[in-house]
């Protein structure tokens, strides 16, 4: 991987801040109760600052969403001869929480109990979901085109979406604050639920 630029870190530290200041504050003060002007004070950052980094305040609450998508095609097109769609899924999982513990992190279980409580922020959710299942199944069908056909590719997307989102909304609740134990478990969980369509 090449190394950042200066004008990259900095880019970086800056949405790292925002997506920080916005957690304490919707902690402190509520979703309802924090206004983007709020999250650019706490940021030390202007309010057009912010819209260059996110579109709403529902959208910063999904940071990672394109590199989660990303890992999964990046699976795919990595897959092994030997390598099921399933198999392909479960190391983009693996890949994702080897590399970022943002799918079980303080932002994560704050966003389950928004998507939970707040419609504007369900919908982002389930949104951002959709489009991520159907390009997944996409390539996922472009990739075995001997093994899954398009409604095939869809329903075994949904399954793995649909397990790591049940077993997350659990997890996040009950496990504490190990992130590696919630990973692990998260990937046992889903493995589990995979394992009709798992390599022999």
């Amino acid at each position: 991987m090449a190394e950042l630029t200066l004008r990259e870190r900095k880019r970086r530290r800056t949405r790292q801040a925002i997506v920080e200041a916005a957690v304490g504050l919707f902690e402190e003060h509520g979703y309802e109760g924090t206004t983007v002007a709020d999250i650019a004070e706490a940021a030390e950052i202007g309010t057009r600052t912010f819209f260059s980094y996110f579109a709403s305040k529902e959208e910063l609450l999904f940071p990672e969403s394109d590199s989660r998508l990303a890992a999964a095609l990046d699976a795919i097109a990595a897959r092994g001869p030997e390598d099921r769609p399933a198999d392909v899924l479960l190391r983009a999982l693996r890949d994702v929480n080897r590399d970022s513990d943002e799918m079980v992190s303080r932002m994560a279980a704050l966003r389950m109990r928004l998507v939970r409580s707040v419609p504007a922020v369900r919908g982002r959710g389930l949104q951002l979901q959709f489009d991520a299942q159907r390009e997944i199944a996409r390539h996922l069908c472009a990739a075995y085109p001997d093994e899954l056909d398009e409604v095939g590719a869809a329903a075994l997307v949904g399954a793995f979406v649909g397990a790591v989102t049940g077993a997350l909304d659990v997890l996040l609740e009950t496990a504490g604050d190990d992130p590696a134990a919630v990973s692990r478990r998260l990937q046992e969980a889903t493995a589990a639920v995979l394992r009709p369509w798992l390599r022999e």
